[in-house]
C-alpha cells in the first residue's frame, strides 16, 4: 500500500483554485471545527499560533479524514522541524522567510527521502506510515509531500525567479503584511500583481492570505490559486464584539 494521496497537491498540480483558512486556536478541537466548514486547505500555524509538535499533530490527527487538508507553517525551516512534522503525518509544509534558491533548494531535500533528499527513514514508528501499516510509504511518499515557501521580503522577491527554479518547490506564497513591512509600506501592491503574476507563469502555485473580501477578490484576479479568506482567531473575536455591540445598542436607553 502506497503512501495517501496528496489531494491539495493533487488539485494545485491540476490548476484548481483552493480556498483556505487559518487555524490559530492551537487546538483540535477548534481545528476540527473549522474543518466542517469545507475549506479546501486549513494552516495549521505553528509559526504565530502556540503551537509545538504535540498539538500540531493532534490537529493533522483530527484532519485527516476530514475534507480539509492541513498545510502545516512551521515557525522557521529547518531539517529535523521538517523530519517531526513529516513523520507525525502532514504531507503539506509551508515554511516562512525564504530568500534564496539555495535556502529553498535545502528545504525541498529535506521533505525527500533519498536519494532525492536527506528525510531520515524512520518511519517505522510514525504516524505517516500509520506505524508501518502502510508498507510502501517510505519509497512512495516524496511523491506526496508538498513544499510551499513563503517569499516576504524584498529580498525573496528580488531572487523570486531562482526559488521558481528550484526542484521540489511546489508552490510560492507571498506574504502580504511582512513584505508590506519590508518595503516601507511602498509599492506592496505592484510587488504582490507582479509576484503572483510571475509564480503562475513558472508553472508553480501562488497562494497568499487575504481577510477583507474585496482585497481577496483582488489577489484571484491577479493569479492566487491557493487563496486563505479568513483566520479562525479573528472570525471567532469579530463574531463576538459584533454580538455584544448589537446588544449594547439595544439596551442603550
Amino acid at each position: 500500500m502506497p503512501a495517501p494521496i496528496n489531494r491539495f497537491k493533487q488539485a494545485l498540480s491540476a490548476g484548481k483554485t483552493q480556498i483556505g483558512c487559518w487555524a490559530g486556536f492551537a487546538d483540535a478541537y477548534a481545528t476540527e471545527v473549522l474543518a466542517t466548514a469545507g475549506y479546501d486547505w486549513l494552516v495549521v500555524d505553528g509559526e504565530h499560533a502556540p503551537n509545538d509538535l504535540q498539538t500540531l499533530s493532534q490537529q493533522i490527527q483530527v484532519l485527516q479524514h476530514l475534507h480539509s487538508e492541513a498545510v502545516v507553517r512551521l515557525p522557521v525551516g529547518n531539517e529535523w522541524l521538517i523530519k517531526q512534522v513529516l513523520d507525525a503525518g502532514a504531507q503539506t509544509i509551508l515554511v516562512p522567510l525564504v530568500e534564496t534558491a539555495e535556502q529553498a533548494h535545502e528545504l525541498a531535500k529535506s521533505m525527500r527521502y533519498p536519494p532525492d533528499g536527506i528525510r531520515g527513514s524512520g518511519a517505522a514508528l510514525a504516524r505517516a506510515s500509520q506505524f508501518s501499516a502502510i508498507a510502501d510509504y517510505v519509497p512512495t511518499a516524496n511523491a506526496q509531500v508538498c513544499l510551499l515557501v513563503q517569499v516576504e521580503t524584498v529580498k525573496g522577491m528580488e531572487n523570486l525567479d531562482g526559488i521558481l527554479a528550484t526542484d521540489g518547490v511546489d508552490g510560492v506564497f507571498i506574504g502580504p503584511s511582512d513584505l508590506a513591512a519590508d518595503m516601507g509600506f511602498l509599492g506592496n501592491s505592484n510587488a504582490i500583481k507582479a509576484g503572483l503574476a510571475k509564480i503562475k507563469a513558472s508553472g508553480k502555485a501562488p497562494g497568499i492570505l487575504a481577510v477583507d473580501d474585496a482585497v481577496a477578490q483582488t489577489y484571484l484576479g491577479w493569479g492566487a490559486q491557493f487563496l486563505a479568506v479568513g483566520i479562525d482567531v479573528l472570525m471567532l473575536a469579530r463574531t463576538a464584539r459584533s454580538t455584544l455591540k448589537l446588544w449594547r445598542d439595544r439596551l442603550e436607553p
